[in-house]
């Protein structure tokens, strides 16, 4: 009789790891909790706490639940891809977004009808704003590149995620990282600085987070198959270690005390305001814009069954990127105390900018050659191509803007506002937005998406929201800072601060439409994903029935 060889099962370094570590964590919130000195920080402890004790109940029983082998790292020969974590974050991505738009758009209804406050502290716009720009771009974004970038570091490496629960541990931590800033902006919990509003415990607990992330993504490199390292791996590389350096300058606190949210920054006067912009632009360099490049030179070429049209481009395009952009943060502080050295060097390297991002828009557009015919019959591959085109526009009205002289006059006013959301909502939505129709039904197993009308939908709604946004703020902006600087011939200022905000009111009206067109957009998305996500018949790839146009070679 042959000697059969049992596996017996025992919990991995991991799985005990966190199961003391969350342990330890509940008992600690627990007592913060008790001894708090507000009820806003003792509702976050004891959110930690119940975030604790589930991920110990969570790890126990999936540990009971699982074989005693661990997953293996190929099935046939061919990469055992870990998917779960990435379905999450997809979902996630979808669920946020809904809900950053809608905080957005009723914060812009509450700049036209200010009775819109309520005259409740919890849902003021002073409140609600950075709820709106952390829930679209940390939530939403974060949640799409994160979840994009482990299926693409997976997929270009030819090898499973490193790790078995590392992977769910950065994706729910830094959800749950979500839930405890965005409760915060409610209950007034802020350290007031712009994308980084979040209090010292929620930092600590996104520093840990991001790490694991960082560690996660190198070690799947590290063990990959395929020898080349692909060029969106270098973008999303770029991105989580810049992000992480940024917001440990940027977030250096001394807390008041271990029971008290609150903290004192390091910096200090203008150094503070230097820091901050450092941090608040290349947040925008590192996270908007290297992070969904990562997503354009991935998708876009899949999309379109094209190679990248130029590879020695998109190398040239990364180190132009990553060396210049984090010069350029001092053109926020334009006409302020920064020394006038400081400002004129954040201005040039603002200009030198507009040549990499070109170099990249280029890159992306030209990708398409040979296959232009597919944006007539791929709404999704379409979206994505107007998000190439919006990074060009946006990366071209930013170093105009970052000009003294055109800056004298958009500084402050809402024309920054339009540049802002011009890139937002055309460039890292859009990219974010044909992300996500790319991964559901590969994720799920699906022949397509439930419907590829419903993504046409989405595109022109969403689309003629962009437009009357941004047109509405340019416009508004230019009026705004031509009020500001009109004097009368005796020198006085020809308009009074509340004659520029009656003025205001009709584009304020335009951009709360527009921002609702792409309220729309985002719940047809949403519908459309659930849809095919749910779906038990193979959807036709084509609404009408018929085969779709094959392109021409």
């Amino acid at each position: 009789m042959a000697h059969v060889e049992t596996l017996q099962k025992r919990m991995t370094f991991g799985e005990l790891g966190l199961l003391i570590t969350f342990g330890l964590l509940a008992f600690a919130s627990i007592i913060i909790f008790a001894r708090a000195w507000t009820p806003e920080y003792a509702f976050h402890a004891l959110l930690f706490a119940a975030g604790s004790i589930a991920a110990v109940f969570a790890i126990g029983n999936r540990y009971l639940d699982r074989p005693a082998a661990p997953p293996p790292q190929t099935i046939d020969g061919k990469p055992n891809y870990n998917l779960g974590p990435i379905k999450f974050a997809t979902i996630a991505a979808v669920v946020w977004g809904v809900a950053g738009f809608l905080v957005g758009l009723i914060i812009a209804l509450q700049l036209a009808y200010p009775w819109l406050n309520l005259d409740l502290p919890w849902i003021s716009f002073g409140r609600l704003r950075p709820l709106h720009t952390s829930a679209v771009i940390f939530a939403f974004g974060g949640n799409v590149l994160i979840g994009s970038s482990l299926y693409v570091v997976q997929r270009t490496c030819r090898a499973r995620l490193a790790g078995d629960l590392a992977p769910w541990f950065v994706v729910l931590g830094y959800n749950f990282f979500i839930v405890v800033a965005g409760t915060g902006y409610l209950l007034g919990i802020t350290q007031s600085k712009e994308y980084a509003e979040p209090e010292w415990y929620s930092d600590l607990w996104l520093t840990v987070v991001w790490v694991v992330y960082l560690l996660v993504y190198l070690a799947t490199i590290w063990k990959r198959k395929e020898p080349h390292i692909f060029v969106a791996n270098w973008f999303y590389l770029a991105f989580i270690l810049t992000i992480a350096v940024l917001h440990l300058g940027n977030n250096a606190t001394i807390p008041l005390s271990l029971f008290s949210p609150k903290s004192y920054i390091v910096w200090a006067g203008v150094q503070d305001a230097m820091v901050q912009w450092w941090y608040g632009h290349n947040a925008v360099g590192f996270f908007l814009t290297a992070g969904f490049l990562g997503l354009m030179y991935y998708f876009v070429p899949k999309r379109a069954e094209r190679p990248i049209y130029s590879y020695r481009l998109s190398i040239i395009h990364f180190w132009a990127l990553i060396f210049l952009y984090i010069w350029a943060g001092p053109h926020h502080l334009h006409y302020t105390a920064l020394p006038d050295w400081a400002q004129t060097l954040g201005m040039t390297f603002s200009v030198m900018l507009w040549m990499p991002s070109w170099g990249g828009m280029i890159n992306g557009l030209m990708t398409l050659s040979g296959a232009w015919d597919k944006l007539r019959t791929d709404p999704v591959l379409r979206m994505m191509a107007v998000s190439v085109a919006f990074y060009g526009m946006s990366t071209f009205e930013g170093p105009m803007m970052s000009v003294k002289a055109v800056n004298s006059l958009s500084h402050y006013t809402d024309w920054t506002i339009g540049h802002v959301h011009s890139g937002a909502l055309g460039w890292v939505a859009y990219i974010s937005f044909g992300a996500v129709y790319c991964l559901v039904p590969w994720l799920w197993n699906r022949p397509g998406l439930y419907s590829l009308r419903l993504v046409n939908w989405h595109f022109w709604i969403s689309t003629l929201g962009i437009v009357l946004y941004v047109s509405a703020m340019w416009v508004s902006g230019i009026l705004q800072g031509l009020m500001w600087r009109a004097y009368t011939a005796l020198g006085f200022l020809e308009y009074s601060f509340i004659e520029t905000v009656e003025a205001m009111h009709p584009f304020y009206v335009i951009r709360a439409l527009g921002g609702l067109l792409f309220l729309v957009g985002g719940l047809i998305m949403a519908w459309n994903i659930w849809k095919t996500i749910v779906a038990v018949e193979p959807q036709s790839t084509s609404d009408s029935g018929q085969p779709a146009l094959v392109p021409a070679e």
